[in-house]
């Protein structure tokens, strides 16, 4: 059976410094951050590990609502999406995984744009 990019990555050490690495730079994006205004950071990050875990095949946790209920309301731009899929992709990338493994992450995450966006088509 074929390994899951969640151990293919490190598994849990691996999601928890990435989820970490991940929101220093959506929090440190002008741009970005005020869609985090009020927003409790340790339990968003803790879901996020949730969320990752299982999107990547690992164990799966309580990751909190749905994504589309978690986003709804934001007025998450497409723009704001494309920075923050970035922003993973340069962690992932000072983490040392492997470009291959990158672009089949973002794959798995691309679907979600429109559960994201504002006013995106399903």
């Amino acid at each position: 059976m074929p390994q899951s990019i969640y151990d293919e990555i490190g598994g849990a050490p691996a999601i928890h410094a990435a989820v970490d690495r991940f929101y220093e730079k959506v929090w440190g994006d002008p741009d970005l951050v005020p869609y985090f205004d009020g927003v409790d950071r340790t339990k968003l990050k803790r879901h996020q590990r949730a969320f990752m875990s299982a999107a990547l095949g690992g164990p799966r946790g309580d990751a909190g609502r749905r994504i589309c209920r978690a986003h709804h309301g934001l007025g998450i731009t497409n723009d704001a999406f494309d920075r923050v899929v970035e922003k993973l992709a340069d962690t992932l990338q000072e983490l040392g995984v492997r470009s291959e493994l990158i672009d089949r992450i973002a794959g798995t995450l691309a679907p979600l744009r429109s559960d994201v966006v504002e006013g995106a088509i399903a």
